[in-house]
């Protein structure tokens, strides 16, 4: 019969007497540590509808869908967290870097892929002359405010920022022929090219 080193004895009599390495989870809450990478989640005030997420999102787990024919354009992001890799890239990419970031939840089994779904939706701003997408609202005024005095150089950052502040109502009317003074609104850059050069 063989008998057990006495290394391995010493190792088993340590491991009896000491505090488990694990944590008491499920029967105890787990913290994560303070890096821990969890579910991804947006905050909603803080998320501008860029979808700069959306393109650095190496899975992509973030669908990005516009429906601009509809009464109110808007813009959904849609993160499918059942696809996420936890990578980071998301909360890295956030020009805010507040509108979606990791938080420390682990813990998301669901029974129905649907629940997986983590969402945010902002307005969208078209183009007063041809009616295409510019881009979100929360994002137009967002660059207005980082330009500071600077926007006042560019009438649509201008606008949005007069409209957040509720001093000016915008209603996108589509003119039958774009005139001069066309060159006040919020416009895409084909539309106020057209309008520079032609009028």
């Amino acid at each position: 019969m063989r008998y057990p080193k006495l290394r391995e004895l010493i190792e088993a009599i340590k491991s009896l007497i000491s505090r488990p390495y694990t944590s008491g989870y499920p029967f105890k809450p787990h913290v994560p540590e303070k890096r821990f990478r969890g579910k991804p989640e947006y905050h909603e005030d803080e998320c501008v509808g860029c979808a700069a997420c959306a393109e650095v999102c190496p899975t992509q787990c973030i669908k990005v869908s516009d429906s601009a024919g509809t009464e109110k354009a808007t813009r959904r992001l849609d993160l499918h967290f059942d696809s996420c890799i936890f990578c980071g890239q998301c909360q890295a990419a956030c020009i805010t870097q507040e509108g979606i970031k990791l938080s420390n939840k682990f813990d998301l089994a669901v029974f129905d892929r649907k629940d997986a779904v983590e969402s945010v939706e902002k307005e969208l701003v078209l183009c007063e002359g041809c009616g295409c997408l510019v881009g979100a609202r929360d994002h137009l005024v967002w660059v207005a405010r980082k330009l500071g005095p600077l926007a006042y150089s560019s009438p649509t950052s201008y606008l949005s920022a007069l409209k957040d502040l509720k001093l000016v109502y915008l209603k996108i009317v589509k003119p039958t022929e774009l005139t001069r003074q066309d060159r006040i609104n919020i416009l895409c850059p084909k539309c106020r090219r057209e309008i520079t050069l032609n009028t």
